[in-house]
């Protein structure tokens, strides 16, 4: 694995239980890109990111996540390279019967954070990044669908990830809203992280341009920068 990758596949195959979904997959990407990850309904997208994030066990060829060899990766293990990645979801998956800070603490908690002085320094350095740091004693339901969104990627930032998946991160969203969440997203990646996000927003991409991975016919192939993307190569 070359020094500055953190996401690395090498012919490798994914199955959604005994189903192919992609294969021959040969892909490499560095710690700092912002990657796209485009294709319709069923084309392996997601099941590429749950592979990333070991939801789904790598059955053919290698990948290297984060130093962690998917091929051979244990159960056990799982927690330890799950640290190494930030999850941004379309729904947010908050805890809705408790503050944002409450529902930060729980991550922290379960990640076997200890010191009350540094769960509370480390909450309010996530929240002032995505620019929440007076909204955190608020209820998710106060909050509206952007600012939501926000704290699913201050959630994903607290163990300080080397890779941040986002799984159509701006699909319930406004497109001014969508907006503010892609220049988060393009902050995060700057500062020297990994981010790989689906996506069906062709306007979102044009505005934020980046490398281009397509899921197509079973493969994965890298999308030529001034090759035209359709509304339909994407659809949902």
């Amino acid at each position: 694995m070359p020094l500055d990758s953190v996401i690395t596949f090498s012919n490798a195959s994914i199955y959604h239980d005994d189903y192919l979904v992609l294969s021959g997959i040969d892909l490499d990407i560095k710690k700092n890109e912002f990657v796209y990850l485009i294709g319709k309904v069923g084309s392996g997208k997601t099941s590429l990111i749950k592979t990333i994030n070991a939801e789904l066990p790598l059955k053919e060829g290698e990948a290297m996540v984060a130093g962690f060899h998917l091929q051979d990766l244990k159960f056990k293990q799982q927690p330890f390279l799950r640290r190494k990645l930030g999850i941004v979801f379309q729904d947010f998956q908050l805890l809705i019967d408790r503050t944002i800070i409450d529902n930060l603490k729980f991550v922290l908690g379960a990640t076997e954070w200890k010191n009350s002085k540094e769960i509370e320094a480390r909450i309010n350095e996530v929240l002032e990044k995505v620019g929440l740091e007076y909204k955190g004693y608020k209820m998710p339901h106060q909050l509206s669908g952007g600012e939501q969104q926000r704290v699913v990627i201050a959630r994903a930032l607290l163990n300080d990830p080397e890779v941040i998946l986002a799984d159509e991160p701006t699909g319930n969203l406004d497109p001014e809203t969508s907006e503010d969440i892609m220049k988060i997203l393009f902050e995060i990646q700057e500062s020297g992280r990994a981010v790989v996000m689906a996506t069906h927003n062709y306007t979102l991409m044009k505005k934020f341009p980046a490398r281009t991975l397509k899921c197509e016919g079973g493969k994965i192939r890298e999308v030529k920068k001034n090759e035209e993307i359709s509304f339909e190569s994407i659809e949902l």
